[in-house]
């Protein structure tokens, strides 16, 4: 390994997993072509990899915030393109990186065709300084709880998951909200594919609400696929909900019914799965399978959203293979419109597919899908589904911020 070479990590090779790396290579000889490798492991074991090849300026440097691969796993100046595009070797895997406590770790190597020249590891802590984590298990519901470090007061944040994952919930609370994550499919003891009950959410909102370190009158929800519906309805049925932020989800309750105090709230839109495509990858395209409930047969299961209170904002994606999000983003703003209602703001973000994430997370073309129980696109062109990812970070902060105001008369005392 040559110790001529140096590879640069700016601003550490140590950073919280949100925020962008300047990656250089310096002391190459000018004009020099060098290949940058990533990789990294996930939760399951599996390796996944990316690649490109730059060429150095008069110098002897390269800066992945200033120059453009030759050729390699991404296109176009994009600083963080090799961690955004590291890939398994087999089809339709998703990254998975669920647990807040350890670091997600990216293995970067330069190399002069085969002879390695120089590498660096870059980890990329989920669980900021201070944050605390903690497994709440209450009468009704389970979930992970991040507080912020110091006393508070702090904006409370309910982050609802298909599936549970900490990520965005510890990220969020490294930004200074009280973040409880829920799944709706993770308990084994709960069984969920006959019917959901709004009354567990019910719970984890006034669970938060009695926080000491909480110091806003209401939550704010974040969710996306079909826990946006329920976030939805939550906003809908439910006191205490101020502000929700709805990624990719539907207008409708999807696929099961929805129960709230031993009472059918509204019936289930299923999806008619005779209608899914199966691609030339072997993963199949879900979207033409759900539809958009604008039929009489369907209209049952709309969510009434007219009768939340709570400020909306709705998040789209253009290229959605999973469900048409983006028509059914356009039918609540019409209802809303319809019902004289202004709470609400609307994004739609042309070139991103289904999965938007943090930033910075692997993109991913398409994987097993854990209700369907099959492999299934999810949509996007790369460099635009990360852009969205950063702006709607950002996003979201300012929304819950402007939303959820805090007030220290507000705060719990133990």
């Amino acid at each position: 390994m040559s110790s001529r070479v140096r590879l640069s990590l700016f601003p550490s090779a140590r950073c919280l997993f949100d925020e962008p790396l300047q990656v250089t290579m310096t002391r190459l000889k000018p004009n020099q072509e060098v290949e940058l490798r990533a990789s990294a492991t996930d939760e399951k074991g599996k390796c996944f990899r990316s690649w490109a090849v730059y060429r150095a300026d008069h110098a002897g440097q390269v800066d992945l915030s200033r120059d453009a691969p030759l050729r390699g796993s991404y296109r176009g100046v994009q600083p963080m393109g090799l961690l955004c595009s590291i890939t398994s070797e087999v089809s339709h895997k998703y990254f998975l990186k669920t647990q807040a406590l350890s670091p997600h770790q990216v293995n970067l190597s330069v190399h002069d065709r085969d002879l390695l020249l120089t590498q660096e590891t870059n980890h990329r802590c989920i669980l900021g300084n201070g944050v605390q984590r903690q497994t709440v298990t209450e009468a009704g519901f389970t979930g992970v709880l991040f507080t912020p470090p110091g006393p508070g007061p702090f904006a409370a944040l309910l982050d609802l998951c298909t599936f549970l994952s900490e990520k965005r919930a510890c990220l969020l609370a490294n930004k200074g909200f009280v973040v409880l994550s829920l799944s709706l499919y993770s308990d084994p003891k709960v069984d969920r594919d006959t019917e959901l009950h709004l009354d567990q959410y019910e719970e984890a909102v006034l669970y938060l609400l009695r926080h000491a370190k909480v110091g806003s009158a209401e939550v704010g929800v974040v969710a996306r696929s079909k826990a946006a519906d329920v976030a939805l309805s939550l906003a809908a049925f439910v006191r205490g909900v101020g502000a929700v932020v709805w990624i990719n989800g539907c207008c409708a309750n999807v696929e099961v019914p929805l129960f709230y105090r031993q009472r059918q709230l509204l019936p289930a839109l299923r999806p008619d799965m005779s209608k899914i495509i199966k691609t030339d990858s072997g993963a199949y395209l879900l979207k033409p399978a759900t539809p958009i409930p604008c039929s009489e047969a369907h209209l049952q299961t709309v969510i009434p959203i007219e009768k939340a209170s709570a400020q909306l904002l709705f998040v789209a994606s253009g290229d959605d293979l999973h469900w048409d999000s983006a028509a059914f983003m356009e039918q609540m703003v019409e209802r809303l419109k319809l019902h004289g209602k202004n709470n609400y703001e609307a994004i739609l973000y042309p070139g991103a597919g289904h999965l938007l994430e943090p930033p910075f997370s692997p993109f991913i073309v398409s994987s097993f899908h854990g209700v369907a129980k099959t492999a299934v696109l999810w949509g996007g062109e790369a460099s635009a589904h990360v852009a969205a990812e950063e702006h709607l970070w950002k996003k979201i902060q300012e929304f819950f911020r402007a939303n959820l105001k805090c007030d220290a008369n507000q705060a719990k005392v133990n």
